[in-house]
C-alpha cells in the first residue's frame, strides 16, 4: 500500500521553531517534523496533528515541573508514564509517554542465544502499530493505542548512561535511510492513554481468574498470529481490560472480556507474513509500471505535480529526505515513492560497469532497479583530431531528460530498449573542475522549469537515472511475476561463447541500420550498449524476424538527425 499522506494546518500553534514545519514519511508513516531553537524535536502522526495544539512538549514533557506533578509512572521494566496534559480549554486530557529503549539489551536474553529480535525504534514501532491499527474494522479483532507523536530530547546522553550498544545504534541508523537517528539523544513515544486495568491487576481484584487471564494472554497472541504479527514478549501485563458496574468486567457480544493491546516495543512481522507484504507491494508495482501512461484517476496530492519535458509525462515531487528532487516517468502517482532515494540508494549494490557509474540493486520494496549517474555536463573524454570522436566532443552527453526520451521514442518506433523509471537530482551540492565542464545541455535545458520555477537541469547538482533491471517485458511480469529473462549484453555473450564473432558485428550492423532508419545516430555504438535475452530454458529470445531480440541499454550519446 502506498504511503497515506497527511498536510500541515494552514496556521501552525508552535513558535521558536528552529526551521518551518515539513512533512516527511518514515518507514511508510508520514509525520509533520517540527524542530526547537532549543534542539528538541516533535514528529506528529495523523491522530497528533488533531491535537497539535495540546501535543506542544512544553505542555507534557520539557516543563518539568508540570511534569513532575502531573505524571505517574506506570509498571514495568522500561520507563513509561501517564502524563496529563496542559490544555487550552482548561481541561486535562492524558497520554502515555514511552521512553524508548532502542539499542538497548533485552531484559533476559543475551547476544548468545539464537534470536535476532531487539527493541523496536521509535520509527519502527510506530510502522508496526499503524499498520495493525489499518486492520481494525474486524470488529472481532482488539484495539490499539493510537499513536500520537515520536518526541526528541534535545539533551546530549553517553551511551553508558542511555544503556544503548553503539553497534546496535549503528545498525539502526544505517537501517533509518529516512531519518537521522542520533546516538547520544533520548526518544519517546507518545500514545492516547487507553482506561483500564492490565489482565494481572484484575487478576489480584477478582475481577479475573488465572485460567482466564492465561486465556487472555494466548488469545491475543493468536490474534497477532492471524494477521502475521507477533510480540516477543508476550504477556498479561500487555493486556488492558475495563471494569464495568457490579464490579465485573465490561465484555464484547459473545461473552469474552473486552480487551486491548498495549506495549509494542517487541512487535514484529512473521517471518511468512513479512514475504507476503513484499510480494503484494511488487504486484501492484508491476501492475502500475504496466500502465504508467494511462490516464490516472488517482487524485495528484498537493505535493506531487504532473510535468512534462521533451514529450515524455513524469510525476514530479521533492525527494524530502535528501533535500533532492524526483521525476518519475508517467502518470501515475502512487509509483512515485517506489522510487525515492531512501527505498534504493543504501541497498546493496553490484557495479556493472568499469567504465561509468552504473549499479544493480534490490529497492526495500524487492523492485529490481539499475540506477546510473548522469554524464550530463562532463566533457567526453575522446580525442579531437578523431573524426569520429570529435562528433562525440561536439555532441557531448545527453541529459537524463534526453537519454530517457530517447528510450521511449525509441520503443515507439518498434526498437526494444530498457525501461526508463524515474530521474533523482541529489540534494547536496556538488562542483566540476572547468576544463571538464560542458554547459551545452544547461544552455538547451535553461527554459525548462519544474513547477516550483527551478531549472530542472543545474550545474550543482548529480543526477541519477533509474532503469528497471531488464529481466522481462512489463507485459509480460504484470501478467505473471516470474520465469525471468536473463539479460546479457552483446560484448558479453561474444566473450562468453554464446554468440560468434560474425553474430557480433551482424547485431551491431543491423543496430546501426535499425537506428539510422528512424533517425538515430549512435555516436558510439558498443556491444556493451545492446542487450540480448535467455530464457529459463537456456534459448536466445528472437524477435518475429528470427533474429535475436536486441535491447538498447545505453542513450548518453545517441543523437537525433531529423
Amino acid at each position: 500500500m502506498p504511503d497515506k499522506k497527511i498536510f500541515l494546518p494552514q496556521d501552525i500553534p508552535y513558535k521558536d521553531l528552529n526551521h518551518p514545519p515539513s512533512i516527511c514519511s518514515i518507514l511508510g508513516v508520514p509525520y509533520a517534523h517540527f524542530s526547537w531553537t532549543n534542539g528538541s524535536e516533535l514528529f506528529l502522526t495523523e491522530y497528533g496533528l488533531f491535537r497539535i495544539n495540546e501535543l506542544h512538549p512544553d505542555n507534557f514533557v520539557s516543563d518539568k515541573n508540570w511534569f513532575s506533578a502531573n505524571s505517574e509512572r506506570l509498571c514495568g521494566t522500561s520507563c513509561i508514564y501517564r502524563v496529563a496534559l496542559k490544555s487550552p480549554s482548561g481541561k486535562n486530557g492524558y497520554v502515555i509517554l514511552k521512553w524508548n529503549r532502542m539499542g538497548q539489551d533485552i531484559p533476559g536474553v543475551h547476544d548468545t542465544e539464537d534470536t535476532d529480535v531487539e527493541f523496536n525504534s521509535p520509527f519502527e514501532e510506530f510502522a508496526m502499530v499503524t499498520e495493525l491499527r489499518s486492520m481494525l474494522p474486524d470488529k472481532h479483532f482488539l484495539p490499539l493505542q493510537k499513536p500520537l507523536a515520536v518526541y526528541v530530547s534535545p539533551e546530549h546522553v553517553d551511551l553508558w548512561q542511555s544503556g544503548r550498544r553503539d553497534y546496535k545504534m549503528a545498525m539502526l541508523i544505517k537501517t533509518h535511510s529516512e531519518i537521522t537517528i542520533h546516538m547520544h539523544r533520548l526518544y519517546a513515544v507518545v500514545y492516547e492513554w487507553i482506561k483500564g486495568m492490565d489482565a494481572s491487576e484484575a487478576v489480584n481484584r477478582r475481577l479475573l481468574r488465572q485460567q482466564e487471564m492465561t486465556e487472555l494472554t494466548l488469545q491475543a497472541r493468536d490474534e497477532l498470529l492471524r494477521r502475521g504479527f507477533y510480540v516477543f514478549d508476550s504477556k498479561p501485563q500487555h493486556i488492558i481490560v475495563r471494569a464495568g458496574q457490579n464490579n465485573s468486567l465490561l465484555k464484547k457480544r459473545n461473552g469474552q472480556p473486552l480487551y486491548a493491546l498495549i506495549d509494542y516495543e517487541l512487535l514484529r512481522h512473521t517471518g511468512d507474513y513479512q514475504e507476503k507484504l513484499l510480494r503484494q507491494k511488487r504486484t501492484r508495482y508491476l501492475k502500475k509500471q504496466k500502465d504508467r501512461f494511462q490516464h490516472s484517476s488517482e487524485k495528484f496530492p498537493p505535493h506531487l505535480h504532473l510535468t512534462e519535458y521533451f514529450n515524455v509525462q513524469y510525476v514530479y515531487g521533492a525527494a524530502e529526505t535528501t533535500r533532492g528532487s524526483l521525476w518519475v516517468v508517467g502518470k501515475d502517482p502512487e509509483l512515485f515513492d517506489y522510487f525515492l532515494p531512501e527505498r534504493w540508494e543504501f541497498s546493496p549494490r553490484i557495479r556493472l560497469s568499469i567504465e561509468s557509474e552504473i549499479y544493480y540493486t534490490i529497492s526495500k520494496d524487492s523492485i529490481h532497479l539499475v540506477w546510473k549517474v548522469s554524464r550530463a555536463g562532463a566533457r567526453p573524454n575522446y580525442d579531437p583530431f578523431n573524426e569520429q570522436e570529435k562528433k562525440i566532443l561536439d555532441y557531448g552527453y545527453n541529459s537524463p531528460f534526453e537519454e530517457i526520451s530517447m528510450a521511449l521514442y525509441l520503443s515507439s518506433r518498434g526498437i526494444p530498449t530498457i525501461y526508463p523509471r524515474a530521474v533523482y537530482m541529489t540534494g547536496h551540492k556538488v562542483d566540476v573542475a572547468a576544463h571538464i565542464f560542458d554547459k551545452s545541455r544547461y544552455d538547451t535545458h535553461r527554459s525548462f522549469l519544474t513547477s516550483d520555477g527551478f531549472p530542472i537541469l543545474r550545474t550543482d547538482r548529480d543526477y541519477i537515472l533509474i532503469w528497471g533491471y531488464w529481466n522481462g517485458p512489463d507485459e509480460k511480469l504484470a501478467a505473471r511475476d516470474g520465469d525471468y529473462y536473463e539479460g546479457i549484453n552483446v560484448r558479453r555473450a561474444y566473450t562468453e561463447g554464446i554468440i560468434s564473432k560474425d553474430e557480433y558485428i551482424r547485431i551491431l550492423s543491423l543496430t546501426r541500420e535499425k537506428l539510422l532508419q528512424v533517425g538515430v545516430e549512435d555516436l558510439n555504438l558498443r556491444g556493451s550498449h545492446l542487450l540480448i535475452s535467455r530464457d529459463q530454458n537456456g534459448n536466445i529470445v528472437c524477435g518475429p524476424d528470427g533474429e535475436p531480440e536486441v535491447r538498447i541499454s545505453n542513450f548518453e550519446l545517441l543523437k537525433k538527425n531529423l
